[in-house]
């Protein structure tokens, strides 16, 4: 599935070295603004404990994880929304992600300048927060003057969309979110056209000392992000992103190790690539077997032929029927032997939705 979360934050916050950590490449990370210009893609795959139990079992010549791509946009400084410096690149590249990762600073550290002069995260949020929301006004006004006439003829889609607009303006003049509304499917459709910065969901991203990761809560500014987020029922992670470009260039044994040594369960990368995916509504379907152990990406709400389709289009045009059983019912009884002995493999049509772990073998005709 081609969706995307955009890295973004101020200046001077970690936001390069987490990318590095991302992609274990090497794009420019210096300490001054705008070390970042043009976005840098990267894609990553996602961690899976459940495909490394395929593995174990079936020893594949060949195992592919599901992906997910991550873009690192520069910083951004007040007076983006007014178009300044590079304001409008940085706005465009933000656009065109489905979802938002939020990197801000919880670190001090005399030799990192902070483009305001001091470590404040709420204040670096509330900062990125306004610029957005000035951005979507500016959008969100403009099409109000472009629609307000074709509503006056009592054009009922005209009136219908013009209450949406007028609903997100009143809350973006007030510095509010449109992801904070509360938007029915209907009100929603109408916006998506618009691609709407501050209706994008949002993971914030607390970026501390390696001192401090192993007892994060300890840190007063996580603290403070952490509660910040909890109003909006945004997900936060703390993360070191020095740490975590240390351990992109070690292998999966040494990786463990380290996070071992740190007292650490899980690195703060592996949380935030599964927390954006399933932020965006994406789910996991696996085909196994001693050839090829795969994991294939599909958006929930999805029925069985269309994820056929998404590993051939003839799949989906020649769909006859799904066999299907769960992860957790492989783990109990590993061989398909087994599995059919129990009944647990099920013959599903095409109105099944598909579910996270299903493991799949479509059958189809063309």
């Amino acid at each position: 599935m081609a969706l995307t979360a955009g890295i973004v934050g101020l200046p001077n916050v970690g936001k390069s070295t987490l990318f590095n950590a991302i992609t274990n490449s090497k794009v420019l990370a210096e300490n001054y603004p705008f070390a970042t210009i043009n976005p840098n893609v990267g894609v990553v795959e996602v961690p899976d404990e459940r495909m490394e139990q395929f593995v174990e079992y079936y020893k594949p010549k060949k195992t592919i994880y599901t992906t997910f791509e991550f873009t690192d946009i520069a910083g951004l400084v007040k007076g983006a929304s007014k178009g300044e410096g590079l304001a409008n690149q940085f706005l465009a590249n933000i656009r065109e992600t489905d979802a938002i990762c939020h990197v801000v600073r919880c670190f001090e550290d005399e030799n990192i300048e902070h483009v305001e002069g001091s470590v404040d995260p709420i204040r670096d949020i509330e900062e990125i927060n306004l610029e957005l929301c000035l951005a979507d006004l500016d959008t969100v006004q403009n099409r109000i003057g472009r629609i307000a006439k074709k509503a006056q003829t009592k054009d009922k889609d005209a009136v219908r969309e013009l209450e949406v607009l007028k609903k997100c303006e009143a809350a973006l003049e007030e510095g509010k979110s449109v992801r904070l509304l509360s938007l029915n499917e209907e009100e929603l459709a109408l916006l998506k056209n618009y691609s709407l910065l501050t209706a994008k969901p949002v993971i914030y991203i607390a970026n501390m000392s390696d001192e401090e990761i192993a007892e994060p809560n300890a840190n007063k500014y996580y603290a403070l992000v952490k509660e910040f987020a909890a109003k909006e029922n945004s997900e936060c992670i703390a993360i070191c992103a020095k740490i975590e470009e240390e351990l992109s260039g070690l292998s999966k044994e040494e990786k463990q190790a380290f996070l071992s040594d740190l007292g650490i369960a899980q690195s703060g990368l592996d949380q935030i690539i599964q927390a954006a995916y399933h932020l965006l509504g994406l789910r996991t379907f696996f085909t196994v077997g001693e050839p090829e152990c795969r994991a294939w990406t599909f958006k929930d709400g999805m029925k069985a032929p269309q994820c056929a389709g998404i590993i051939h289009t003839d799949f989906e045009k020649g769909f006859i029927k799904a066999e299907i059983y769960s992860y957790e019912d492989f783990m109990q009884y590993h061989s398909e032997v087994e599995l059919k002995e129990h009944g647990k493999i099920r013959i599903e049509g095409k109105e099944y939705l598909m579910k996270d772990g299903d493991i799949v073998f479509f059958r189809f005709n063309v």
